[in-house]
Formats: C-alpha cells, structure tokens, sequence
C-alpha cells in the first residue's frame, strides 16, 4: 500500500479506529473512488471494489452511528464497519476497501452515457488496480444499482479480468441477461476452481410500495436469479444448501451460490440484507475458511463496535449554530503595528503596485483586528441535478477583512491577486456567489449600502467610506456576521470568459435586493471603495465528511453545495 501513498495526491486522513487512512481520487466522466485501508506494508493485498447503489453518496454507504440530525442512509449498509469486522477475523490478510461512485450517483445513468460500458468499466478497474501493484485479487461486490458497474464489467470484449476472484451481487442482479452475461461467467469460473459467484436477493415479486408493486411483471432481482439459473441449467448441476430462512442453491461444487430470501410478509428488504442481515460479511467470506468466524447471515449486526461514531446532519434547517471556530493561521498582530487609519495615510500616495504590496506585507505579518479570527460557521445545504441533498457547513469571517486593530482599523479593498495570496498563507479561500448568498441569508447585521460618486480609487475615500460604515453598524458589536455595505471579489465560472478580470458581486439593501450581480466588467487590477474581501475557510464539511474547498468545487455531486454556476475550476485568480 506505500505505493498507493506515494502515487495519489489527495488528502489522506487517519482515521481512529484501526489506524485506517482514506485517500480519494477522480474516476472517469465525473465519478470518484474512496481508498479505505490500514497497512502500508508490501504484503499481497485483496482489493475489495464497491459499486454504490442508486443515491446514496459514499460516506453514507461506509456508514457512521445513526443520531439525532444525521441522514437515516448512514445507517443502513455500513459497508465501512463490515470491512473493519473482515479484518478482525482475517488479521494475517490485507483487505483494501474502494467504494466507487459514479458522478450523479447512479451507475445505470452513467451505463447510458457511454459508447461502450465494458471498455469503460474495465478502464476503472484498471485505474484503480494500478493505484495498488501488490494487490493480487480483486473482489467486486454490488448493492442495487451498482449491479450496472458489475454487468458492464462482464460486457467487457475479454470477458471478467483474470484477477477478480469474487463477484458478488447484493440484490443487484437487475439487469442479468442469460444471452449476454451466462456464458461469459461460466468461462471465468471454469478457468479458476478458487473463484466465486455470490447472488443474495429476496422475493420482491409482489411487495408493494404506496399501493404499487415496486417491480414490474417481470422486473426485480428474483426473477433475474431464475434467469441465471434457467441460462445455466444445461451446464450447471444445482443442489440446494441449508441456509435459513433463505432458500440457497449452489453449483459448480460451490463457485456459483444463490441465496433467496422468500419474504413470506412482503417486506422490502433490498437494503435490510445488506446491512441489518450483515450481507456483505456473508457475500466476501463465503467459501473461505472464515466464513462463519464473524457470524452468519441473519441479524443481529456483527459489526456493531466497528461503526463510525458520527455523520453529517440531514439537513442545516433547525439546527443550533455551530460555535465560533478561532482562526490559529493569522500570526499574532505585532505589538508595533501600524493602525488603520496610518496606514492609509502611509500609502495615499503610492503607485498601484507598491499598495498591493504594502498591503500584503501587513496582512501576513498578522496586522488583522482581532473580531476578524473568530470564524462562523454557517450551514448550507442544496439538492444536486440527481435530486439528492446535500449538506455541508463551511467557516467564514465574520466581516471583510481588514487592517489595523479593534480600534483602529480599514476595511481595506485590494486586488483579488493580493486577496488570493493572504488566503493561501492562512490555508483559506475567496467565496463564491452562492456563499455570499448564504452569508446573508444569516447575517446578523446588515448596513444599507452608501455609494460615492468622487475619487473612488482613492485611500483615502476607502477610509472614508470605512468611517461611513462603522457610522452605520453603531450599536452592534464587532465579530457578529455583518453583510450588506461591501461588493465581494469572488470565485466564478465566469473569469474564464475573459483573462486577467476579477468578478465582484453584492452590495445588498435591506430588502434583500442586491445591487452589483455577479460581473466581470474590470480588469483584475482595478480596486475602488466598494470592493471588499471576505474569506472563507480552505476546508469544509460536506455530506458528512471533511473536504478542502477546492476539491467540493469540482465535485459534481457536491458543489451544489458552495456554487451555482456547477463545478468551478480553477478555484482561484493566478
């Protein structure tokens, strides 16, 4: 696993049981991969790849412990725990778990966009078999629409790799054709007596869903299993297995294994075999020696003690706000720092250039007001093109950033160059539109803005306009969430209609109505009074897991989240 380590860039985050780390990366056509693992040894590694099924994100597949305020997906296949559980009855194996996600969280939508599914797939497997040259088996395992990835994987012009030995559908068999996939998995197990072919379902024939049966006439998973078994039957001697309350069937002396739950009450439990049924366990151990070690497939949870602790909270709406979270990057203000007000005076005459660099110098030297490190966390949530909701919450600076001290300080406009430079020294990011809608639609004090006709470029005006605001906002403390008097630089889609622009957007009356919409009418290196910069922090939580900024931008599923101009990349002004 050093490898792998080494190869990927992404951030890699320790985990706190089982000393695990996760490192994610881009899929092809929008999807992405999460790496879960615990060695870093050269030891032969089994690499479990699973394909998520329909909605569901991939923290909510690995699992967290179910509490007040968090999505009920976390809790039902907590793929994550019974990973933890396999380890601990198989300590002398590495286990590798990638759970793979297909952009719009749909596997069988993105079987629809490409030309040719089996080159697609096997392009995926092949990328992430390279993330690991000392993994010496491949298990592919399935839940719902996942199953799509799997069929595509047997579709592929050379048939199923000669490196999977496990193939598992969990209620994910959908789309099996005995013309299309019978044969081909034949071969791949005729090749290989150690390989396997696992298939769990339930009757869902006649379940019904709001008065409505939640399969057609010849549609759902039970049915597809009769398809294996009627495409099979000429090669394929099937004796029936003990196994209760399923009714189980093997063949191929124990390579091919269907389970069938029969559902005598109509439930559905398309989900319930996977996770409360400890599905998965049953379908990866299934014909090795630890197959009964951890338990067996029925409840209770085996896995209980492995769950992860906590998750993200379905939904920001009624929640307490976050605690003021302090910013530690801003170094210490010095005790000889010059105020506001000086400083002003010391570059009304300065050229463009020497400003923005006396600017620089004094925000990295931690000549900030003190109400400025105390970030706020707001909550933010959105459904993405799928429909599904997502929710985040992301820190940000309680005011526009300014220089000076308490008592003495500027809002100090500046170009987006020099705005961009404090925040990667502080590990933080401009905002987008869609943030500074947030921000307002929470901000505690709103000043009217005042627009100035004379001199706009000027110092001199920008303390005079500061001196205006803090007129205004008289009353109200400092280090509360202040919207409404400032245009903010932001991060837009837009920047690369033209080079070397800056977008500004704001500027918001009392009624909501703003009056600057987002543009990128000046050249990057222009700054008036009414321009200012609020940061946020570089990192957020999203969907439940802690993510940079950046990479939530460019994700498609979640960017809905912090933008709503899609995906924006690059984040940022060069």
């Amino acid at each position: 696993m050093r490898t792998l380590i080494l190869t990927l860039v992404w951030v890699i985050a320790a985990l706190p049981l089982l000393a695990e780390h996760t490192v994610e990366e881009a899929l092809p056509d929008g999807g992405r991969a999460s790496w879960n693992f615990t060695s870093e040894s050269a030891r032969p590694t089994r690499v479990i790849v699973y394909a998520l099924p329909n909605g569901n994100t991939i923290g909510q597949t690995f699992g967290a412990e179910r509490t007040d305020g968090v999505h009920w997906r976390y809790d039902i296949q907590h793929i994550g725990a019974q990973t933890r559980r396999l380890r601990e009855v198989e300590p002398d194996r590495e286990t590798a778990l990638v759970l793979i996600e297909a952009k719009g969280l749909s596997w069988p939508a993105w079987r629809k966009t490409q030309t040719n599914p089996g080159a697609a797939a096997h392009a995926i497997l092949a990328q992430l078999r390279g993330r690991v040259p000392n993994a010496t088996a491949l298990t592919l395992v399935a839940h719902s629409g996942g199953g799509s990835f799997l069929h595509a994987v047997i579709e592929g012009r050379e048939g199923v790799p000669t490196d999977v030995e496990r193939i598992a559908f969990l209620d994910a068999n959908y789309g099996f054709d005995g013309a299309t996939h019978a044969e081909r998995l034949l071969t791949w197990l005729g090749a290989n007596a150690a390989r396997r072919l696992v298939v769990l379902v339930y009757d869902d024939r006649d379940v019904e869903l709001d008065g409505r049966k939640i399969v057609g006439p010849t549609g759902g998973t039970w049915r597809a299993a009769d398809r294996l078994i009627a495409a099979t039957a000429d090669r394929v001697w099937w004796t029936q297995m003990e196994l209760p309350p399923f009714e189980a069937m093997s063949g191929m002396r124990g390579q091919i294994v269907i389970a069938r739950h029969p559902n005598p009450n109509h439930k559905i439990l398309h989900t319930t075999m996977v996770g409360e049924m400890n599905g998965f366990l049953w379908a990866t151990t299934l014909g090795t020696p630890v197959a009964t070690a951890w338990g067996g497939l029925a409840p209770p949870r085996a896995y209980v003690k492995w769950i992860t602790p906590n998750a993200a909270p379905a939904k920001s709406g009624g929640r307490k706000p976050a605690k003021p979270a302090p910013l530690e990057a801003i170094p210490p203000r010095p005790a000889d720092a010059i105020g506001g007000k000086a400083f002003i005076q010391s570059v009304a005459k300065m050229d463009r250039k020497a400003r923005e660099e006396a600017i620089r110098k004094e925000l990295l030297s931690g000549n900030v007001p003190t109400f400025l490190r105390t970030l706020t966390t707001i909550s933010l949530s959105g459904r993405d093109v799928q429909g599904i909701e997502r929710t985040g919450e992301l820190r940000v600076m309680p005011d526009y950033l300014a220089i000076g001290s308490d008592e003495d300080f500027v809002r100090m406009p500046m170009t987006p160059q020099t705005a961009r430079r404090a925040a990667d020294a502080w590990g933080m990011s401009l905002p987008t539109r869609r943030i500074v809608d947030a921000v307002d639609a929470v901000a505690v004090t709103r000043v009217e803005p005042r627009p100035m006709t004379e001199n706009r470029e000027a110092p001199t005006t920008f303390l005079e306009h500061n001196a205006l605001i803090e007129t205004q906002r008289a009353g109200n403390p400092l280090g509360i969430l202040t919207t409404g008097m400032k245009k903010d630089i932001v991060l837009s889609n837009r920047l690369k209609e033209k080079p070397h622009r800056v977008a500004i957007y704001g500027w918001r009356k009392p009624d909501g109505t703003v009056i600057q919409s987002l543009t990128i009418a000046h050249v990057d290196w222009y700054v008036d009074y009414s321009h200012g910069v609020r940061l946020v922090a570089g990192t957020m939580i999203a969907d439940g897991r802690e993510m940079s900024l950046k990479d939530v931008l460019a994700d498609p599923h979640l960017c809905v989240l912090v933008s709503d101009e899609g995906e924006i990349v690059p984040a940022g002004y060069e």
